[in-house]
């Protein structure tokens, strides 16, 4: 089953590229609530490069990593990558003042398919938010 959410944001697609690869901003936006973090985050972007963030609870009770391989490499137009066994994709569309960025992704069967679009849909909008406010 595949999931997707988008979001929009008011800034040009290079700082909207650079914010989404670059892993000084990652660890910026890369949450999908306030009690949570991205502590340390590494990318490789090329494909077959790899990268890896990882997220952790505020408070020390819990923390991941999560990482993969990407497959597809576009600048400016489109990022895909395999994570497990599951795939993600994100697509910039660079419009008027505006860069759409839509991430597509196999979902998992640990959390319902609606926590999994909240909480995807969350760190994008986080990621908007940041970008914007640095402009």
């Amino acid at each position: 089953m595949e999931i997707s959410v988008e979001t929009t944001v008011h800034a040009p697609i290079e700082k909207v590229w650079s914010a989404y690869t670059t892993p000084e901003d990652i660890i910026q936006w890369n949450a999908a609530s306030d009690d949570w973090h991205t502590t340390s985050s590494q990318v490789d972007l090329r494909v077959g490069g790899s990268f890896t963030s990882r997220m952790e609870a505020k408070d020390g009770s819990f923390g991941f990593d999560f990482a993969g391989t990407y497959t597809k490499v576009v600048q400016h137009e489109c990022i895909e990558y395999a994570f497990g066994d599951r795939t993600a994709s994100i697509v910039f569309v660079e419009m008027q003042d505006v860069v759409k960025v839509q991430v597509t992704f196999i979902a998992e069967t640990e959390h319902s398919l609606e926590q999994q679009q909240e909480g995807w849909q969350a760190i994008l909008d986080r990621f908007a938010k940041h970008v914007e406010s640095k402009f």
